[in-house]
């Protein structure tokens, strides 16, 4: 009955509309079959079936962790492989990269993020994808000048990444000349702290700063002695010189 009513009160305001409701009843037939079928719908659409928020997990940054530290990360020093494992040494995803060869450190994320936007300019345009290998998820914190000790480690300042002796920074793939590839990788290392050198897919791992090839296996560098070369002498021992 309310609903009739206010019908009735819509057609009186607009009785244009009233008009063009009667035109389209007349062409077509089925104007009930599609009002019954819409009320249908609806009905069936409740508010707890509509989902207000996205399922999909937010891109996560490599600069910055997703998590925050429960508690304040001390300084540490980057992972050494003492073992002989030659992990993250070598190109896995892209068919270029830049690898670390001095000593490890601890770099700050403002110089990966130069680094990164440097290869980023230089292949403006091009078809490539640029992999991360490291990630800034260690917190750096610092106090203040000429504060006393015993004060604690300070408030949080920057993120860091540790980053072993001949660790691959980054990886490029794509439709990209290794010239051009190199000129890039140039370009960043001399913006990030260390030394560093370009690498392909395919070149050998290497263990601490021993890279495995030449002959050199991992047996070899795991004997507690090398064994000695084929048709070498043995050193002559000392005689207390004659009289």
């Amino acid at each position: 009955m309310k609903r009739e009513k206010e019908e009735t009160s819509i057609r009186r305001r607009c009785p244009a509309r009233s008009h063009y409701e009667a035109v389209i009843k007349s062409i077509c037939p089925v104007w009930d079959i599609f009002n019954s079928m819409e009320e249908l719908v609806l009905s069936s659409i409740t508010t707890s079936a509509v989902r207000c928020f996205s399922t999909t997990s937010p891109a996560s940054s490599w600069l910055v962790p997703k998590m925050a530290e429960k508690s304040k990360s001390t300084k540490g020093r980057p992972h050494m492989a003492t073992g002989g494992s030659s992990r993250g040494t070598t190109v896995v995803w892209g068919d270029y990269g830049l690898r670390m060869v001095d000593h490890d450190r601890r770099m700050p994320a403002s110089s990966l993020k130069i680094g990164y936007e440097a290869i980023q300019r230089r292949l403006r345009g091009m078809n490539y994808k640029l992999y991360p290998r490291i990630s800034a998820n260690i917190g750096v914190y610092t106090s203040g000048n000429e504060m006393r000790m015993g004060k604690g480690k300070g408030k949080f300042d920057y993120w860091a990444a540790r980053v072993g002796v001949s660790r691959v920074i980054f990886e490029l793939k794509g439709d990209i000349h290794e010239k051009v590839a190199r000129e890039a990788f140039r370009l960043a290392a001399h913006k990030m702290p260390g030394m560093y050198e370009f690498v392909k897919k395919g070149d050998p791992p290497v263990v601490g700063i021993t890279k495995l090839k030449d002959g050199v296996t991992l047996e070899s560098l795991k004997r507690p002695r090398r064994a000695v070369p084929l048709n070498s002498k043995p050193a002559a021992k000392s005689e207390p010189a004659p009289p």
